[in-house]
């Protein structure tokens, strides 16, 4: 077996043949990886190795080879019961265009129309509100785990794990993330690193280049059907990764067949007008946000945030067969705020992700008062 020095001249080595545009192989990957997790390389060539591999930037190989280690080295492994597979729709961060949390309300209502959603997110760390401080804010505990997630998602339904928690990802993961302040390889391997392994993705990228990258990644390792996305703003060609009301959206469709289907998604194709970006942009505070979400599942608001959350719920529906189109997926995300089901759904979700109901739906009773 190497010397620590051999092995930090061998680590050293793979870094310099990144910084040159190399690919490594999956398999060099996924020691690289397993050496991050068991800190065998210092602070130093750890941050050097994630930006040269971002700068080349990733391939699937080598995306497929991170998430292989992190998974087996970092993940916390949790088995639930439920009638229906889990689907996912965390996204990576790391965009241009800062938006309310528009993904934890699509799944809101993608769970209050039958789907088994669980959750894999962070605080903030190239956003403005991570899905963690916002969902935190409306009463759902993130600092349990693993009994309270395990147990929302098989009584409502609808769970979120904590990615910062030691828990969930003993070694690696929190420890990077609270670390670092730039999209890395983290950012698209970490809403993978699922404690409860969803069978179903839908994923937004930070750049339409990723799309490719990302979806090929998800086919590599085995994924039954995915959905990834990045929507423009057309008139500055910036992005988000979710749909845009903006402006168009590239798609890459994962189907069970193992076929990848890539398409353009335009708001008008859904009936939608265009919004301008500040209609839908972050306030840049927790709880600013987190009543901007409750006022869209209360029907409070039927504008532009309405829109975008419940058009980010349809690919939910639609790979999951709830839903025979995106279309139709919008209409009845639309329809599920409409008629009290996606608001009831965040209770139950208050209700269950808790040690006890009191602990989270009185947070959410006094945030409802404020909308």
């Amino acid at each position: 077996m190497a010397n620590k020095e051999e092995r930090w001249r061998q680590f050293g080595a793979i870094v310099v043949r990144l910084t040159r545009g190399e690919n490594i192989s999956r398999e060099e990957s996924r020691d690289c990886w397993r050496q991050i997790c068991e800190e065998e390389q210092s602070d130093l060539q750890q941050g050097a190795f994630m930006g040269a591999l971002k700068a080349k930037p990733e391939s699937p190989e080598e995306i497929a080879g991170a998430f292989e280690a992190l998974y087996e080295y970092d993940t916390l492994k949790v088995e639930v019961n439920t009638p229906e597979p889990l689907i996912d729709n965390c996204g990576t961060g790391a965009d241009t265009l800062k938006t309310i949390n528009i993904s934890t309300g699509a799944a809101i209502i993608g769970a209050s129309l039958g789907l088994y959603v669980v959750r894999h997110a962070s605080r903030a760390i190239s956003s403005n509100c991570g899905a963690i401080d916002v969902i935190e804010a409306l009463g759902v505990n993130v600092e349990s785990a693993p009994e309270v997630p395990k147990q929302s998602i098989e009584k409502a339904g609808i769970g979120a794990w904590n990615a910062f928690l030691p828990k969930v990802h003993p070694r690696t993961l929190a420890r990077v993330l609270s670390q670092v302040r730039f999209g890395s390889t983290i950012n698209l391997i970490g809403p993978l690193l699922n404690p409860t392994k969803p069978t179903y993705k839908v994923m937004g990228v930070p750049t339409t280049a990723m799309i490719d990258i990302e979806v090929k990644t998800l086919k590599a390792l085995n994924f039954k059907r995915a959905f990834v996305m990045h929507g423009l703003e057309e008139e500055s060609g910036k992005g988000m990764d979710e749909i845009s009301i903006l402006g168009p959206t590239h798609v890459a469709e994962l189907t069970e067949e193992g076929n990848i289907s890539k398409y353009l998604l335009t708001p008008e194709q859904f009936g939608i007008k265009r919004a301008r970006y500040e209609e839908i942009a972050s306030n840049r505070d927790v709880k600013r946000d987190a009543l901007a979400l409750l006022r869209v599942l209360t029907g409070k608001d039927s504008g532009p945030r309405f829109e975008v959350v419940c058009l980010n719920a349809a690919p939910l529906l639609y790979l999951t067969g709830k839903a025979d189109s995106l279309k139709d997926g919008f209409e009845m995300a639309r329809d599920a705020v409409a008629d009290g089901k996606a608001m009831a759904k965040l209770r139950d979700w208050v209700t269950w992700q808790n040690l006890r109901p009191e602990d989270g739906l009185p947070v959410l009773e006094k945030m409802l008062e404020q909308i």
